[in-house]
């Protein structure tokens, strides 16, 4: 018994796919692909820059969600004081500082920018914070500089007297992980490493004041929105 030999398929030449569509046709083919690429390319950006939020959707559910890791350069030590000096001397002693090697402190996480008019509107309340209600009871004040020049950064510390510790992340990508929207916002994250609060703008003292506590206390205590708030980049 003889086996069928399957013919080659043949595929049609570009040509042939002109004489059978026509132009008009043909057109009608690359515009609805054209089309499906833009709509598929508007959806990858959508979702790309949609915030996350799922740290907001964990507080007002009365839960602490762990927060995001990150690992950045050092900045600045600053000034920790006897209580956070003799926790995190050895932790932020080297080039870069990981908020894992942090746990165990609670932690105020600042975003910020020396770019940021609203920020620098902010570095006055931060400060007196973080020496009167945050270093004295253990608690570190992390600012956390973004999408900046590091000597940038430097005169901006100078200017306000800023001496707490800071670290730089020349990209947004630990604020959207955060679903940081705009600088400044405010994170509190207690000795466990979850967040337990959250301002969104720029913080006053009472709302410090109570982050700082529920840091403290393992507490969630929520949302909260500030004053205004500077777009990013």
């Amino acid at each position: 018994m003889r086996l069928a030999v399957p013919q080659a398929i043949e595929l049609p030449r570009p040509g042939r796919l002109v004489q059978r569509l026509g132009l008009r046709g043909l057109a009608t083919v690359f515009a609805a692909a054209l089309a499906g690429a833009f709509v598929a390319l508007l959806a990858y950006g959508v979702m790309a820059q949609s915030p996350n939020t799922s740290i907001d959707v964990g507080l007002a559910r009365g839960q602490a969600p762990v927060a995001p890791q990150f690992r950045l350069a050092l900045l600045s030590r600053g000034r920790l004081g006897p209580v956070l000096g003799g926790r995190l001397a050895d932790t932020l002693r080297g080039p870069f500082v990981s908020l894992r090697a942090l746990r165990g402190t609670p932690v105020v996480l600042n975003f910020y920018a020396s770019w940021c008019v609203t920020c620098r509107a902010e570095a006055p309340t931060l400060e007196r914070a973080w020496r009167l209600l945050a270093r004295p009871r253990g608690v570190l004040l992390l600012g956390l500089d973004m999408q900046d020049a590091p000597d940038d950064a430097y005169a901006y510390a100078r200017q306000y007297g800023i001496d707490y510790t800071s670290v730089h992340d020349p990209s947004n990508a630990v604020a959207r992980s955060y679903g940081v929207t705009g600088l400044p916002e405010t994170f509190f994250i207690d000795a466990a490493g979850r967040v337990v609060g959250h301002v969104i703008g720029i913080s006053t003292t009472a709302q410090l004041a109570a982050g700082i506590a529920a840091a403290l206390e393992g507490r969630v205590g929520g949302t909260d929105v500030g004053g205004a708030q500077r777009p990013l980049k």
